[in-house]
């Protein structure tokens, strides 16, 4: 595997080579929620959400991404139900999501101990920060909550799991970490094709589907 001159200065500099290909990815992981958004028109929870889930994934491995798949799920599916439970107490917004990412933390550490307890090593020793970083959504899955609705949040939220699942697929792949290795500077295509996302005017592919109906009478 050829590495480029410019990552063997950042590594000399003692850059971890994991953080350079992590970096230089996430222009690639954003490029492709914007795409979703723009074209194909799968909203998720903004671009940051889907990015940071998708580097949140990669610290599952090699465990297997199927525990990252159950600690999103279980977030949400705690996250909703503890807002059903607290609505009748009429709190503020902050308190109850201190409260909310308080019953989903214990939630996780429960998960956890069920998964040692079950011999399920790669879910009791998931480290700590792609957990935190899960957590986290709460509080953008919440706020979506009282301000569109229990649908509208839920679908949000599968959709920013589809993205991030697509995204992880696309960093894990060996053949792009090689060509960003031995070509850093392909990441910098990413600027132009964002420009042209953001001049883009046409009708997105979901709003075909939506109105099919309607195309197929012309």
């Amino acid at each position: 595997m050829s590495v480029h001159p410019l990552i063997d200065f950042f590594i000399l500099q003692g850059v971890p080579l994991d953080t350079i290909v992590l970096l230089l990815m996430l222009p690639i992981v954003a490029t492709l929620v914007a795409f979703f958004r723009q074209i194909i028109g799968i909203k998720a929870f903004g671009i940051y959400t889907p990015s940071i889930v998708t580097f949140a994934f990669l610290a599952f491995d090699p465990k297997g991404i199927k525990y990252g798949i159950a600690i999103f799920l279980s977030i949400i599916i705690t996250g909703m139900l503890s807002r059903i439970l607290l609505k009748h107490f009429r709190l503020l917004y902050l308190p109850r999501v201190a409260i909310t990412l308080t019953i989903v933390a214990l939630t996780t550490l429960t998960m956890l101990v069920i998964g040692g307890s079950f011999n399920r090593t790669g879910l009791a020793s998931v480290s700590i920060f792609p957990l935190l970083i899960m957590i986290t959504l709460v509080e953008k899955f919440i706020a979506t909550q009282i301000e569109k609705g229990d649908k509208t949040a839920t679908i949000l939220a599968l959709e920013t799991l589809g993205i991030s699942l697509i995204g992880y697929a696309i960093v894990r792949y060996h053949v792009l970490i090689e060509l960003i290795i031995a070509h850093p500077w392909v990441v910098l295509i990413t600027l132009p094709i964002n420009v042209w996302l953001g001049k883009w005017t046409g009708l997105r592919v979901m709003e075909y589907l939506r109105f099919r109906k309607i195309f197929d009478q012309n």
